[in-house]
């Protein structure tokens, strides 16, 4: 299998993975904590996020790399700004833990993790509703908005975040269109454009 492309900086990726086989990479309530620690741990010095959606086998995350300066000043080393290096550390970090707790052996997560640049507004509306949608659309819930590990709540909230919800909410219009577009998604019943099926 190729290489993946390399991640660029001032890029906006939709980015996924899944537990090798399909299996699972939550088991109970508290690794979802956990992965979000480890996520704030090795992915926040490198990118900002918009979206996320946190699935029993699989994930998806809306992001923005950071400049090379800004990793450089974060990082506070040099040679970890090879972005992808910081994903293999979360991945590998997570591992750990779940191979530690559940006697497992392994790789838990699939090699090499999906990565779709975004290229307009219109691809970005759609891939933070994707994302929004996954727990309905895999029949984990009825109603996407009750999934407790996605950012949908999150970004209508007025609470303290990580993420990025000035720009989400710049771009869509607000909160009231912000609403109205997850509401009326998928208007033609497909996934948005690039995006593979998890």
């Amino acid at each position: 299998m190729p290489s993946p492309p390399a991640l660029h900086h001032d890029v906006y990726y939709h980015i996924y993975n899944r537990g090798n086989n399909r299996e699972d990479l939550f088991v109970e309530e508290r690794n979802y904590a956990h992965f979000l620690n480890l996520y704030g741990r090795y992915i926040e010095p490198v990118a900002e996020t918009f979206a996320y959606c946190l699935l029993r086998n699989h994930f998806h995350c809306l992001v923005c790399i950071k400049s090379e300066e800004e990793i450089i000043e974060s990082l506070k080393d040099s040679k970890a700004f090879q972005v992808s290096r910081q994903y293999s550390n979360l991945f590998n970090a997570y591992a750990k833990a779940i191979n530690t707790s559940y006697g497992r052996t392994g790789s838990l997560f699939q090699h090499p993790f999906g990565r779709v640049p975004i290229t307009g507004s219109s691809q970005f509306f759609q891939v933070v509703i994707y994302i929004h949608h996954n727990p309905q659309k895999h029949g984990l819930i009825t109603d996407f908005r009750n999934w407790k590990h996605s950012s949908y709540q999150t970004l209508l909230s007025t609470g303290s975040t990580r993420l990025r919800r000035d720009i989400v909410m710049d771009w869509f219009g607000g909160r009231d269109s912000f609403v109205q577009l997850h509401n009326s998604w998928p208007g033609e019943g497909e996934d948005p454009k690039g995006l593979q099926d998890l």
